[in-house]
């Protein structure tokens, strides 16, 4: 390969890139979102500066579930979303995120900088009634969160508005002598949403202590409830709105 060969190149390894190219187009992607009040030290702990939480002392952990996927196939997904402001605008910081796809996990942290690792969601209709999250890391337990199933229709006009909200990733990558190489704060928002359908009601949820997976360092206080919704939607290139190296 020479110089202009290898720029035109997707991603590593060369000879078989590790995920197709974005933007990328989800179909009947599903979610169950559970919003709780947690400890506000922890909140402020677990957001980089300069976002700042938004005050409600909110954190939402949601289960994903994707079965048609472009470039990156079939996978479930769950983690930790908390309600930022971004230079007074609001926005919501992607905390931690666990999922069972290896080229999501690539393209996801390479591009965009999502907080992803390897472990095993799974997003179920449980019984006849309920819906269940699951997450284990390791074949051990760290989080499961319920609500009925589709109980109370929701707007679906105002779900896909907060589909739609700015997120923001911290993305991180040494260089080759350890030293910080890429250290920024990456914000995207999702396009061409379309919601199928929308519910909300009461929810719960267990977060386990894991080392490797901390989902529990953000604890369960108070339950607001939870949604649960399906929508197709195209997750595009992001934009850097702060570099810790350069600012």
């Amino acid at each position: 390969m020479n110089a202009k060969e290898v720029l035109t190149l997707q991603s590593m390894p060369a000879a078989s890139p590790g995920y197709g190219r974005p933007p990328y187009r989800f179909i009947n992607r599903e979610f169950m979102v559970i919003t709780y009040e947690s400890d506000p030290a922890a909140i402020r702990q677990a957001v980089p500066e300069p976002l700042q939480p938004d005050g409600s002392n909110t954190v939402s952990y949601e289960w994903i579930k994707m079965p048609d996927s472009s470039g990156l196939g079939s996978y479930e997904e769950s983690g930790i979303v908390i309600p930022c402001t971004f230079q007074g605008e609001p926005c919501n910081f992607v905390a931690q995120m666990y999922l069972n796809n290896a080229p999501a996990i690539l393209g996801g942290r390479e591009i965009w900088g999502f907080p992803k690792k390897w472990a095993s969601p799974r997003l179920t209709v449980a019984g006849t009634e309920t819906l269940t999250g699951t997450l284990h890391y390791n074949d051990v337990l760290v989080a499961a969160g319920t609500m009925p199933y589709k109980h109370n229709l929701l707007d679906t006009e105002d779900t896909a508005r907060a589909i739609a909200k700015t997120q923001v990733n911290l993305k991180l990558i040494p260089d080759v002598d350890g030293t910080p190489k890429i250290a920024q704060l990456v914000a995207y928002t999702l396009e061409d949403v379309h919601v199928k359908g929308a519910w909300n009601g009461p929810a719960r949820l267990s977060l386990i202590p894991h080392v490797n997976a901390p989902v529990a360092d953000l604890p369960v206080k108070t339950y607001r409830g939870g949604k649960h919704f399906i929508a197709d939607l195209t997750l595009p290139y992001g934009k850097v709105i702060h570099d810790y190296i350069i600012q």
